[in-house]
């Protein structure tokens, strides 16, 4: 179990930026590589279903993430709120620093599971859940959500559905500024065919002054976030910041206002690889660590040389840590 959280923050509105949740990606490897680009945003796990928290004996595997990677949020699925009351006080003793219920996923599979986006249609299963959560853990409880769903997509539904979950204590919204279709669409289509409608969220923030609301959505750039930043609260970003995490390596000094660092790419893998060494000496694989560190290594010259050299001996059965020090070398020498 962790120690104590980075902090208990009752001003949500500081994480002014943050890094989306997103399957596949935000695993606690990759977070550990965020870490060395930026101290200071808020950083999300993948989805965690609460059932599954209620009936996997080894819940460590699940919740479990290094004190590096302070301040995180937990994102949490599910529909029940005594399982999700129960998820949220695990997470709470665990030391995360904040919940984030999932009410924005379009997956078949998370729908199949009756949560996700199809939640934006039971305002009063999500004010629940989030009434059951809030009275039992003391951390602060946010939901990601769409602008709507299918044919429930107007400006009067989001506000009194924001407004139901803002009754209920939820203490932070992150809005897709996107509706989504649940059915006829896969999720990447979700990410990329419903039109970003931003003037929507702006509406309600205008609406709704005294709301913590921050944007995610089509946001690629640091500059699109620090303009973003002067309508809202904060600032979401998901696959520019997994695909090209490089290009984020100035958050804390444009965002937050703090010294700028010089980082390189070879220092940035020259400080994972202590918990790259701690990973491999509990069983783990380095490719676990690299297939992220390849997104680091890109638009520089013999990039794709470095990358290939990286992939193919960081799958093979003798992969250890030589190679992360030997490519981070190279890099260094190479000037980047």
């Amino acid at each position: 179990m962790n120690s104590k959280p980075f902090k208990k923050n009752n001003e949500l509105a500081s994480y002014r930026l943050s890094i989306a949740p997103m399957m596949d990606c935000t695993d606690k490897y990759f977070r550990v590589l965020m870490r060395q680009i930026t101290k200071q945003s808020l950083l999300y796990t993948e989805m965690i279903v609460a059932q599954a928290l209620h009936y996997n004996k080894n819940r460590g595997k699940l919740l479990d993430f290094a004190e590096i990677e302070h301040p995180i949020s937990i994102q949490l699925g599910g529909d029940n709120p005594n399982l999700l009351a129960e998820a949220a006080q695990m997470a709470e003793d665990w030391g995360y620093d904040e919940i984030n219920l999932n009410i924005g996923c379009p997956s078949p599979r998370v729908r199949s599971g009756n949560f996700g986006a199809c939640l934006m249609g039971k305002p009063k299963t999500v004010a629940n859940c989030i009434e059951r959560m809030k009275k039992t853990c003391n951390i602060p409880i946010t939901i990601k959500q769409r602008l709507g769903i299918d044919n429930l997509d107007n400006d009067e539904y989001l506000m009194q559905f924001v407004d139901d979950c803002s009754n209920a204590g939820a203490d932070r919204f992150i809005i897709h500024a996107r509706k989504a279709w649940l059915n006829g669409l896969n999720p990447k289509e979700n990410r990329t065919i419903p039109p970003l409608q931003y003037e929507r969220v702006q509406k309600l923030k205008n609406n709704r002054p005294e709301l913590i609301i921050e944007l995610n959505g089509g946001l690629n750039t640091l500059n699109e976030c620090i303009k973003t930043l002067k309508v809202f609260d904060g600032a979401m970003v998901g696959r520019a910041a997994y695909s090209h995490p490089f290009d984020w390596r100035k958050i804390d000094s444009m965002i937050y206002g703090h010294e700028e660092k010089y980082l390189s790419r070879s220092k940035i893998i020259k400080q994972i690889i202590p918990f790259a060494e701690k990973h491999l000496e509990n069983e783990g694989r380095l490719w676990q660590f690299s297939k992220h560190i390849l997104n680091l290594i890109e638009k520089i010259p013999n990039a794709k040389k470095f990358r290939q050299e990286l992939s193919e001996k960081s799958q093979s059965g003798k992969a250890n840590i030589s190679i992360l020090k030997k490519i981070a070398q190279q890099l260094e020498d190479a000037g980047h």
